[in-house]
């Protein structure tokens, strides 16, 4: 067999310039052609040779500098030594960030590359452009150790577009990813692609965090769509809900997640409040246990055990305690221990069980209440169901106040249920937070109720690799997204991002060596991304395919609309209608 032919050949070629300084992760090179100079930009590639013949040193240039110095200038012919003189002349010098070790052979092997510089470079070693065919031959290279089941292919690299951009789809997903980038860069189109990567493998499992119902044409069968798709229920859900709608009650809560809806720390009987609820909360669920011949888990269940409770046998319990006299010494009515104390909390709850909007979590179905239907959802959450394991969940009726608390309880839910679920059984899950900075803040900013998320989603960031369990993160506004859960992540998608305080939040999770690299964020075309991490064997700007099937995120064109195309009043007219009944029209 005819062994492949070095991926960088450099035999002939001007040498770019030679080694100046070395520091630990970066080099400055002293350009000595100056023709060269002029054809290298931010963000080339750069080989250094390395301690053998067959070894190079890769970087990525960050800076190219031209600066005048006198210097002592030779005297022409006939001139005497007396007429030296001095006099400036350019020195052109290019700063790189080394990233990496290239070697032509390396035992058996030819043309491997592997992250991180095995030695450093050394002052007057040859530094040579990666252009034309080496460039070519080297990006083909990359990707091409991933096994054929391991690759994700993302797209071609900008700097060389013939050469497939391959990420290794499991790095990417087990410890953590984020897609970032400002509003129109092409977020919704990246998640979308690799959505429609993950379709074509027998078993995906990933759950879709929907926000504003734009991924709903992925599930769309005359599309050829790939998903499947749920609401969450609306207020004109409740009546008649259909196969697709789910409900998420209120007994799946925990303590703390309720209570953050309708106790009012500021209220002085909160104590109080929170005391008889947790008592009577508990004491439901265990009524509810033993009525469903489930003794040994009455053994065992806490307050926060996901286990229905009847409602209204709540509110009649705290009413009693609310209205209930005390006796006194002789026999006589006094007031009672907790007679008045419990009106405002128990008014609150009222309210919330009242607004149609709140339905999904207080007016579920009869089937919803009972002990098996939350086995059966989440085996429809959790499950492949035949190979369509990508399911998207429409958030989009849900109201702002309690988004936090219900992203965060599904996810605790989902999360739960993995982690006490048989190793040997788990299969991997993640989840795709779209819109993250809506529910999952930076944790000073949060109030009560974004914690109580927040904590969820930081466990799972946290821990969730041990369990087979992954966040995808995706924001417009990385700044405003909890720090924790992004200095988690492993890899990042970064597409333009304009703000600088959303540039520096990306500065400061990358190593020192690459942070240079976020310079050229605001730069990026739309669809084009700066990947990092260790699902990408180089740190590269690429350009992503386009997803077969677009989400419902397309940038408007105002001026071609309002030319040609008149306002709908009748539109105006339902949509007025929808706004007051709640309800999107299907």
């Amino acid at each position: 067999m005819t062994a492949s032919p070095a991926a960088l050949q450099f035999d002939g070629i001007t040498p770019l310039g030679k080694v100046a300084s070395v520091d630990t992760s970066r080099v400055v090179v002293d350009v000595s052609d100056s023709v060269l100079l002029t054809r290298i930009g931010v963000g080339n590639l750069m080989a250094i040779r390395g301690a053998t013949e067959a070894e190079f040193l890769i970087a990525i240039v960050e800076r190219v500098t031209r600066s005048m110095q006198e210097e002592l200038q030779e005297p022409e012919h006939g001139e005497l030594d007396d007429a030296l003189q001095y006099a400036e002349a350019p020195r052109d010098l290019v700063r790189a960030a080394m990233i990496g070790t290239f070697r032509t052979v390396d035992g058996e092997k030819r043309n491997t590359f592997k992250r991180g510089a095995d030695s450093f470079p050394q002052i007057d070693r040859d530094c040579f452009i990666i252009v034309g065919p080496n460039l070519q031959r080297f990006m083909g290279t990359l990707g091409s150790e991933y096994a054929e089941a391991e690759r994700l292919k993302l797209g071609v690299f900008v700097a060389d577009r013939t050469a497939e951009a391959v990420a290794s789809g499991d790095r990417f997903f087990q410890r953590h990813a984020a897609i970032l980038g400002s509003t129109g860069s092409g977020k919704s189109w990246t998640v979308a692609l690799i959505l429609e990567r993950a379709a074509k493998l027998k078993y995906p499992n990933i759950l879709v965090f929907d926000m504003h119902g734009e991924y709903a044409p992925l599930a769309d069968k005359a599309k050829n769509g790939f998903a499947d798709r749920l609401r969450i229920a609306g207020p004109g859900d409740l009546e008649n809900p259909g196969d697709d709608v789910l409900f998420l009650p209120y007994w799946l809560l925990n303590r703390d997640e309720m209570l953050s809806m309708i106790l009012d720390r500021s209220d002085q009987n909160a104590p109080n409040q929170a005391s008889r609820f947790t008592l009577h909360v508990k004491s439901l669920k265990e009524k509810t246990l033993i009525a469903s011949g489930k003794s040994d888990v009455a053994s065992t269940f806490t307050v926060d055990s996901p286990v229905p409770y009847a409602l209204t046998e709540l509110i009649d319990l705290l009413k009693k305690d609310n209205t209930t006299k005390g006796v006194g010494a002789k026999g006589q009515d006094v007031k009672g221990e907790w007679e008045g104390l419990l009106s405002r909390f128990i008014s609150r709850l009222e309210t919330k069980i009242a607004d149609r909007r709140y339905g999904f979590l207080f007016k579920p179905t009869s089937d919803s209440n009972t002990y098996d239907w939350l086995a059966s959802q989440l085996i429809r959450l959790l499950g492949s169901n035949g190979g369509k394991g990508i399911k998207v969940i429409d958030f989009s009726e849900v109201p702002s106040d309690v988004l936090p608390v219900v992203t965060g309880t599904l996810a605790r839910l989902l999360y739960d249920v993995q982690f006490w679920m048989d190793s040997e059984k788990r299969t991997p899950v993640t989840l795709l937070c779209d819109e993250a900075h809506l529910y999952l803040p930076v944790r000073e900013d949060a109030d009560a109720v974004q914690k109580q998320a927040l904590a969820s989603f930081e466990r799972i960031a946290k821990e969730g690799r041990k369990y087979g369990f992954s966040l995808l993160v995706v924001s417009q506004r990385p700044s405003d997204v909890s720090k924790t859960i992004l200095s988690q992540c492993n890899n990042f998608l970064s597409l333009r991002l304009t703000n600088e305080a959303d540039q520096n939040v990306i500065k400061k999770l990358m190593p020192d060596a690459l942070s240079g690299l976020t310079s050229i964020l605001p730069l990026l075309d739309t669809g084009e991304a700066l990947m990092l991490g260790d699902a990408i064997i180089l740190p590269s700007r690429i350009k992503l395919d386009v997803p077969a099937i677009a989400p419902d995120s397309a940038t408007r064109d105002f001026w071609k609309d309002w030319g040609n195309q008149a306002s709908d009043d009748e539109a105006i007219a339902k949509a007025v209608e929808a706004l007051r009944s709640q309800t999107k029209a299907r």
